[in-house]
């Protein structure tokens, strides 16, 4: 058995376990909690590390979209996850979709992306992915990697006659909580100049979130964001228009 599962099957097996018998030693009752939930975390990523089950039976209970209507599939990380369900209002009346899961990164969403975006046949997806990629929330990542899965992802909605808008990485701040040191302000300014060159090379839309956030000195304003990663509802409000614009724009490409 390879190192990896020899090391990881017995946390996943034994979570509560573990922090019941070792964890008391060390840590108080509220530190054994936060190690349990933890453990559990990492229990549930080993069993379904895309979280494809997330979506499962909302993907089965959506009914096929209606004759003439644009479907849009919304996906991404937490930005996207929080959207009308934590702040902002997610486009009322609209045929949007979200399919956001919150901490996941580009290979996460790549695997997914036939399940949650394919398969419920819209005609347009928004993709707004990278800055968790750039934290290493699965493990260290380059920017040609994340890239990589962002031009995958293109390409398997082109060959469905899926339209593409490619969102750019929004900024990050430290007014509230540290947040540039895992996120460096120079890594997203990067990934997002290759995402708006390869929207224009291939006929994607690029989706500017980045500009309309920013603040004076380069980083996300303060009155936007709740945590200095995430927006809040006056962020999403600052969102909503720049969405709405930028599907119009792809259903409209020949």
């Amino acid at each position: 058995m390879p190192r990896f599962f020899r090391l990881a099957l017995p946390l996943s097996l034994s979570a509560a376990a573990f922090a019941q018998h070792a964890a008391p030693a060390a840590l108080s009752p509220t530190g054994a909690d936060k190690l349990v939930a933890k453990l559990n975390r990492d229990e549930k990523i080993l069993g379904d590390w895309p979280n494809l089950g997330r979506y499962t039976q909302a993907n089965l209970d959506l009914a096929p979209p209606k004759p003439g209507e644009d479907r849009v599939v919304f996906l991404g990380d937490s930005i996207t996850d929080n959207w009308g369900r934590r702040y902002g209002k997610f486009f009322p009346g609209k045929p949007f979709v979200n399919r956001g899961i919150g901490g996941q990164t580009t290979p996460q969403m790549l695997i997914r992306f036939r399940a949650d975006v394919i398969a419920l046949h819209p005609a347009a997806v928004v993709i707004l992915a990278g800055t968790n990629d750039i934290a290493g929330n699965t493990g260290p990542a380059t920017l040609e990697q994340i890239e990589d899965n962002l031009e995958s992802m293109s390409e398997l909605a082109r060959l469905h006659k899926i339209r593409v808008v490619l969102s750019s990485v929004t900024p990050v701040c430290d007014y509230i909580k540290p947040q540039t040191q895992r996120r460096p302000p120079d890594e997203i300014v990067r990934l997002n100049r290759w995402i708006k060159d390869y929207a224009e090379r291939t006929g994607a839309t690029y989706l500017d979130y980045y500009t309309a956030l920013l603040d004076g000195q380069g980083f996300l304003r303060r009155d936007l964001t709740f945590d200095g990663l995430h927006p809040n509802d006056k962020g999403y409000e600052v969102m909503v228009p720049l969405a709405s614009n930028a599907v119009a724009a792809a259903l409209d490409r020949p």
